[in-house]
């Protein structure tokens, strides 16, 4: 399992950024061709020290080259096209391979 995973700092204006990203990016998002899990949060907490991030989005694709051929898609493109209707506070990228699981 390959995670392509998206920080967000906090935007301007949270309350439009929220819902955005709701009704229309996430959207787009689904589309991704072999995105296999999506999942995202906001109002992010630091134990013991406030967060640098309003917002985390995380994706699970098969393998890397997956992940890289979704986001080269026309769908990909769109993904990050979309984000500078939203994202005021800029975003952070980051991909890596999954390893482990669950805890029993």
């Amino acid at each position: 399992m390959y995670r392509l995973l998206v920080l967000y700092p906090p935007p301007k204006d949270p309350a439009a950024f929220r819902a955005y990203y709701e009704s229309t990016h996430l959207r787009l998002v689904a589309k991704l061709p072999g995105l296999r899990r999506s999942e995202y949060g906001f109002d992010l907490r630091a134990l013991g020290q406030a967060s640098p991030y309003f917002c985390v989005w995380q994706g699970d694709f098969d393998s890397p080259a997956a992940m890289q051929a979704a986001m080269q898609s026309p769908e990909g493109k769109a993904v990050a096209a979309d984000v500078t209707n939203y994202a005021t506070g800029g975003s952070i990228v980051l991909h890596h391979a999954v390893v482990g699981g669950s805890v029993a």
